[in-house]
């Protein structure tokens, strides 16, 4: 073997151990960085505390959760809406936004009635709904008999 070959040999092995390490020491690692991760921040929430209102929440014959409301927006040019829910476990966490109205109308007096359907909802038995870090309903609901 000539002196190349054998400084290629050994550059090659050289960078084929760089960055490996044990399985241990990786999930040791991968754990400390997510309790290392900052508290998730609420999202901003864009309306005052009057601006909604008449939250309902209930569930229907098949066990999911139905969320209703009206939310008022001052600008015709947006609608509010409600964003996806967060499941976690029995519980549910929903929050009022705010998307460009592409209905070609404002709501009667730009109070938009807000609902949806939480699926596959039969195991939720609480309800929260929020606007940044502030609760506009928080509701315990009985489990699917």
């Amino acid at each position: 073997m000539t002196f190349k070959s054998l400084f290629l040999l050994g550059a090659a092995s050289a960078l084929a151990s760089c960055g490996q390490s044990s399985d241990s020491s990786n999930l040791t690692e991968a754990a400390a960085n997510a309790a290392a991760q900052p508290k998730k921040k609420p999202a901003y929430c864009f309306f005052k505390d009057a601006e909604t209102k008449e939250w309902a929440i209930s569930r229907d014959k098949d066990g999911n959760v139905t969320v209703t409301g009206k939310v008022f927006r001052s600008d015709p040019r947006y609608k509010a809406v409600l964003q996806p829910p967060v499941t976690t476990g029995t519980s549910a966490e929903i929050s009022p936004t705010i998307t460009t109205n592409d209905t070609g109308y404002a709501a009667p007096e730009n109070w938009w009635d807000v609902k949806t359907v939480i699926p596959n909802s039969a195991a939720i038995e609480t309800v929260r709904v929020s606007c940044g870090s502030r609760t506009l309903a928080d509701v315990k609901l009985p489990p699917k008999s």
